[in-house]
């Protein structure tokens, strides 16, 4: 398995390999390295859209969420494209690919592995489950009962997994994708709000419009199935290496104190929203700024600007938000909440771009 990182270091899965990116904060990501890798994200982009049609704005958080060191939770209907854009995504990406398929017979073990006994030796021998992937989609999670929903809480607040009293580290970079139906409440399991505190960004892929659903129909109603859309045998644009490299180096971009400062009212102001039993937590204050700093990577820029954390407000606060009995009844949207939690709070206007020589949060 892979090793954690350490300071100083970024070590990909079994390679040894290690960033030239300094994970020292206090020296802030330099511009032209933030333009390499948001053209090394651009050709990823192009890739997988040869393979989805639309849907631009869902990839986009997914790369984010990657970027940010996070996961995401994508609530849509069935057929909509969920599963072909993240198995097109690991393969442009480089790295494994794993699913997990929902049922109410899923158990912990069938996720995180389980010790077989091997009668040659006479020794359990563990093997891993399926978690054990770089990019794991988790297809209908909510079918999934309670007790195997919290096997994967381990694996993704700490990027391990722990069984039979030993604790193994799971391959790196590691990203979780869940799946769930909204429409259907027949054996399901709603998440718990600890579990959906965990994703960094809740998205919605939606029905695509009229020109991409007729460009669909012209690329794929004729296909071959078994190639699932030309997700397999895909040339990749980068590698586990890189991929940590840009984590790192998203870690570095600048965030300038009064977009810090931002950040945080529209948190705390969720705290206080009208119509809301319990707001965003400070763990959501600091995925509302790593989830900046992704989006600034993928514009080309080495610093945050506050439309990066206007964007990313609804995506990454609303899920985590508790609604009161009221609202609920009234079907009030934590995104509209969160809507009129940023209309309410001033951008800030001064500088946000790093001054030179400054040292980065």
């Amino acid at each position: 398995m892979a090793n954690r990182e350490q300071p100083g270091t970024a070590t990909a899965s079994g390679s040894g390999w290690v960033s030239p990116v300094s994970l020292d904060r206090s020296i802030a990501l330099d511009a032209d390295e933030a333009k390499r890798f948001a053209s090394l994200v651009d050709r990823v982009r192009a890739d997988v859209q040869t393979v989805i049609v639309g849907a631009s704005d869902t990839l986009d958080l997914a790369l984010i969420a990657l970027l940010a060191g996070g996961h995401m939770l994508v609530e849509d209907v069935p057929g909509t494209g969920k599963t072909t854009m993240i198995k097109a995504l690991a393969a442009a990406l480089g790295c494994s690919f794993n699913r997990i398929q929902g049922t109410p017979d899923l158990l912990p073990t069938d996720v995180s592995g389980v010790s077989v006994y091997n009668p040659t030796s006479g020794n359990f021998t563990f093997r891993p489950g399926p978690i054990f992937g770089q990019v794991v989609l988790v297809d209908e999670i909510n079918r999934a009962t309670p007790r195997t929903q919290a096997a994967f809480l381990e694996a993704m607040a700490e990027g391990q997994v722990s069984a039979d009293g030993e604790t193994r580290q799971l391959p790196r970079p590691f990203l979780v994708l869940a799946t769930q139906n909204p429409i259907e409440l027949e054996g399901t399991f709603p998440l718990p709000e600890a579990q959906l505190d965990r994703f960094l960004i809740r998205a919605s892929m939606g029905y695509p419009n009229h020109d991409d659903e007729v460009e669909i129909v012209r690329r794929f109603a004729g296909e071959d199935r078994s190639g699932h859309r030309g997700t397999t045998d895909r040339a990749t644009h980068t590698n586990s290496g890189t991929v940590l490299e840009m984590q790192a180096a998203t870690r570095l971009v600048h965030v300038s104190d009064v977009v810090a400062t931002y950040a945080t009212d529209i948190v705390r102001a969720t705290r206080h929203a009208p119509g809301v039993a319990f707001g965003a937590s400070p763990r959501a204050t600091v995925g509302l700024v790593r989830a900046a700093r992704a989006r600034a990577i993928l514009a080309g820029r080495s610093y945050v600007l506050p439309d990066d954390i206007q964007s990313l407000a609804g995506p990454v606060l609303a899920h985590r938000l508790v609604m009161d009995d009221e609202s609920r009844l009234r079907q009030v949207s934590p995104s509209n909440i969160i809507e009129g939690v940023v209309a309410g709070i001033d951008a800030p206007v001064e500088p946000t771009a790093p001054v030179q020589g400054g040292a980065n949060r």
